[in-house]
Parts: structure tokens; C-alpha cells; sequence
């Protein structure tokens, strides 16, 4: 089955938007609102999220990049939280289709190792896994408490996180396990000096207490790409901060056709 995309906007830019684990392409609205008059964007449902539910594709990195590649047009892709992960691994295998990578809250590794202090402990990756198999709904909601750490609104933003995760139904329990792997094991960062210099655009929360801005103010210098933060958004700064997200995406896009 193939995967479910949708467009949005009637602008000149094209832009592929991938979500973070669980969730869907829908959870971009606010940021899609922002972008609308100057971007066509593209939203993805990963394999076994919101509509592409019963997609029999795996969710390894550079198998979706290549299904979403099918189904999409040359553009700029952006990556949220896992998303970045397809997102890096589409501009490094596919650059003739991918023509410019903004990362959003997204990092080439997740978990912290002993050359990365900036990761997540792998503990909580593994204890998210291990609850996964117990109690699949206090897993996610788990997860999305976390998403919303250092936010300026955690209540409101959990609220709008948790109508949006069971929108367009159940995520696939096979895809949320792989999820929670490719965010363990997964480490692209040997790849960023491949990409070419300013054509990657990274901006973190400065409050965000999944993916630490350091971890992307590395990955932005090490690929020669440009750097933002947030000052006052967590995880999910669509979600929080729409406008100030769009305010330094847009120049970056328009100054990289």
C-alpha cells in the first residue's frame, strides 16, 4: 500500500513535511496555516501512522525517504523529532530530489553515546520500549508528556497533541516498536559533512527536553547549515510557536529555490 499524502497550499515552494513517532502529518495545521500562501506542502503519513495505518513498509529511514520520494515532487523536505531521521537520510541518498533539508527538533542521533553527551539516556528509549509491550496508551501518553516538557503551555499543548495522536486512528503497534529501535540505534551523523553547505536549515526549542538545541547547533555547524532557536518552545514548536517557526524558515526557502 502506498503511503497517504496530502497537499496543502497554493505557494510556489514545494515542501515535504514528515511527522515524529505516533503521531500523523496533520499534526503540522499551524505551521501549514503559516506556510500557506508561500509554500505547496506535501504531508506524509509514515507507514503504520494516521492514514497510511495499514501500509505494510517498514519505517527504516531510507526506505520511506524512497516511498515518499515516489510519491512526492522535488522539494525541500522538513523533519520533526523521527521524521528528521527520514528527512537526513532522503538529502543524503537522494539529493537530486531532495533540495534542501530543514530539520526541526530532529538530530542524526537520538541517544546519547560517549562521543554524543547531547542524546537522550538509551534507558528511557529501552523502558519506553518495554512499557510499549505492557500498556500501548500509557506508552504514548507517556511519550507526549515528554514532548511537551519546557513548554510555555504544557497543559494546552498535551491537550492539542493528544486530539491529534488518535485523529486518524490507532498508530500500528509494529511501527511504533520499529520506531522506538530507529530512535536507539539510528546515527547518521557521518553524513552531515556530505550535505552541501547552507542548504540545511535547523532550529530547536530552547526549552526542549527531548532533542537538546546543542545536539542541533552541532549538527547545523558540522553541515554548514543555519541554526535557529526558539527561545521559549519545547519539542513542538508548530505546535507552540507556528509564526516564529515560519519567520526564519521562510527566508531560508525562498533564499534557496
Amino acid at each position: 500500500m502506498s503511503l497517504h499524502v496530502e497537499v496543502h497550499g497554493s505557494g510556489t515552494i514545494p515542501l515535504v513535511m514528515i511527522h515524529g513517532w505516533a503521531m500523523h502529518g496533520g499534526v503540522f495545521a499551524p505551521l501549514v496555516e503559516a506556510l500557506q500562501e508561500h509554500c505547496t506542502m506535501y504531508l506524509v503519513d509514515l507507514p503504520g501512522h494516521g492514514y497510511s495505518r495499514d501500509s505494510t513498509l517498514p519505517l527504516q529511514p531510507d526506505i520511506c525517504a524512497r516511498a515518499i520520494a515516489d510519491a512526492t515532487p522535488p522539494a525541500t523536505w522538513l523533519g520533526w523529532s523521527l521524521g528528521g531521521l527520514v528527512a537526513l537520510s532522503a538529502a543524503v541518498n537522494l539529493p537530486d530530489h531532495v533540495r534542501g533539508l530543514a530539520m526541526l527538533c530532529a538530530t542524526p542521533r537520538f541517544t546519547s553515546a560517549a562521543d554524543w553527551p547531547h542524546g537522550r539516556d538509551p534507558a528511557l528509549v529501552q523502558q519506553l520500549a518495554t512499557d510499549l509491550e505492557t500498556d500501548y496508551h500509557a506508552t504514548i501518553e507517556r511519550f507526549l508528556a515528554l514532548e511537551v516538557m519546557g513548554s510555555p503551555d504544557p497543559r494546552g499543548e498535551l491537550r492539542r497533541l493528544r486530539a491529534e495522536v488518535f485523529s486518524r486512528g490507532e498508530p500500528n503497534m509494529r511501527v511504533l516498536q520499529e520506531g522506538i529501535r530507529i530512535l536507539d540505534e539510528t546515527d547518521l551523523r557521518a553524513s552531515l559533512p556530505t550535505l552541501k553547505a547552507g542548504n540545511s536549515w535547523w532550529t530547536a526549542g530552547r526549552l526542549d527536553r527531548l532533542v537538546h538545541p546543542d545536539a542541533m547547533q552541532w549538527s547545523a555547524d558540522t553541515s554548514h547549515g543555519e541554526f535557529h532557536v526558539v527561545a521559549h518552545a519545547g519539542h513542538a514548536p508548530f505546535l507552540s510557536h507556528a509564526d516564529a517557526v515560519a519567520q526564519t524558515l521562510l527566508p531560508w526557502l525562498e533564499a534557496n529555490p
